[in-house]
């Protein structure tokens, strides 16, 4: 049976603020804000390091008080959407996910109460 979360949601964005960049690249920027058309989603927005310019938007769903389920939302190179189906960004994309589901469970202390 899963489990309803009951943390507040603004809490949740700055325990998310505070710990993904631990988890990211260090020249990684990452903002997190609350989903305002879902209580059980934050939106993170990551600006990759380095020449390429890159930027990643990401939705992340609380499925319940353990589990999260990461979409990508779009991809800009210098502020232009690109092409997500290239294998340099379907690599970031993949360290992304990964590291978003890390601060996830890094978090269940929080959430799974």
């Amino acid at each position: 049976m899963n489990r309803e979360m009951t943390v507040d949601q603004q809490k949740l964005v700055e325990a998310w603020q505070e710990q993904l960049p631990i988890l990211l690249n260090s020249g990684d920027k990452v903002q997190v804000q609350t989903d305002e058309a879902d209580n059980r989603a934050i939106r993170i927005h990551i600006k990759v390091e380095g020449r390429q310019m890159y930027s990643f938007d990401f939705a992340c769903i609380y499925v319940d008080s353990r589990e999260v389920q990461v979409s990508l939302v779009d991809v800009e190179r210098d502020g232009k959407s690109v092409d997500e189906r290239t294998d340099i960004i379907q690599q970031l994309v993949s360290d992304y996910t990964r590291h978003i589901h890390q601060c996830a469970q890094t978090l269940q202390s929080l959430t799974h109460s």
